[in-house]
């Protein structure tokens, strides 16, 4: 449907989630829905990056155990994360023997884990994929911006990244959420070079993938109960809405965002959630269990990511950013 919009006959069900989510993430609307809480944001490991990397082995593990599936049983897993060369979800992946696809998209990764897993189960190759995704706040700090050691000043612009994980077993039958269409995102860079503001670098991308899907479509806002964005936080909410608005679109009345879920209730987090985990840990535990219970009947779920390294903002590039959305249907 268009050259963005793929749709998948056979219907791919997510038939079980699995999240996990840190301390402070714990404190918003995510702590009454997820499947574990951490009181300690190390989870027991002597660095961040080791402690992202067993949130991840956690909810791979969490999903296929609530699909009531074996590891043997599962033909892929599709994971990615936001450190060099994706350590999290490769080192986790060696866990598993299972094939692996490392997939990177930066915070827009659960959204195209879910499209690749998708694709390939309603292709007819496997028939059982965990498609997954994770962050963690001092692992990404010291990755994209500065050492926590530093203490550097927060500006009043930027977002706190989410300490968390979910994951999703994807199947060919059974009883879930169904997957019915997938909308890849194309790079978009309206020339934002500050490494701070990322709602504002991420929301045109939101605004052109989310215009695609409806272009492709031809549906409307209305269509869907939520239109669900990945992680563009309050300022970058209010942007997109502004730039759909232009372009004829209204989705004022039920867009919401994974970075204001995650920290609806604490005051300090300045714009909200940002992270790989942040949209992955909402959808893995609040958006499933509404959509499982019947309060929501269907949502657009567009995942964003700022496609920067330290390396390119340090040789003073802007941040290109990509999104990509798939629909959910119960």
């Amino acid at each position: 449907m268009g050259n963005q919009t793929i749709w998948f006959k056979r219907a791919p069900r997510i038939v079980a989630t699995s999240s996990v989510a840190g301390p402070k993430e714990c404190q918003g609307i995510v702590g009454r829905y997820v499947e574990r809480a951490l009181s300690d944001d190390m989870f027991g490991e002597s660095t961040f990056e080791k402690a992202e990397c067993k949130m991840l082995s956690t909810v791979i593990d969490g999903a296929i155990a609530n699909a009531g599936l074996r590891r043997d049983e599962v033909d892929m897993i599709v994971s990615g994360d936001l450190l060099n060369q994706i350590i999290s979800a490769s080192f986790a992946a060696r866990d598993f023997s299972v094939p692996f696809l490392g997939v990177y998209g930066a915070c827009s990764t659960m959204a195209e884990s879910l499209a690749v897993a998708a694709a390939f189960i309603d292709g007819g190759f496997c028939k059982n994929i965990v498609a997954a995704t994770g962050s963690h706040f001092a692992s990404a700090e010291r990755q994209y911006r500065y050492p926590l050691e530093l203490g550097c000043t927060r500006p009043p612009q930027s977002q706190w990244t989410v300490t968390a994980a979910g994951g999703a077993l994807l199947s060919a039958k059974g009883d879930g959420v169904k997957i019915t269409a997938a909308t890849l995102g194309k790079v978009v860079d309206f020339g934002v070079t500050d490494v701070n503001n990322m709602g504002a670098a991420m929301a045109p991308a939101a605004c052109d993938t989310i215009l695609a899907h409806f272009r492709g479509t031809g549906e409307e806002a209305e269509d869907y109960d939520l239109i669900v964005t990945g992680d563009l936080g309050a300022l970058g909410s209010r942007i997109l809405k502004d730039l759909t608005w232009e372009k004829g679109l209204d989705i004022s009345k039920n867009h919401v965002d994974c970075g204001e879920i995650v920290y609806n209730v604490i005051e300090d987090e300045f714009q909200g959630g940002s992270g790989a985990g942040c949209s992955a840990v909402v959808l893995a535990s609040y958006l499933y269990k509404k959509l499982m219970t019947g309060s929501l009947r269907r949502i657009l779920f567009v995942a964003t990511g700022a496609l920067l390294s330290t390396v390119s903002s340090g040789q003073g590039e802007s941040i290109p950013c990509i999104a990509h959305a798939v629909v959910l249907q119960r």
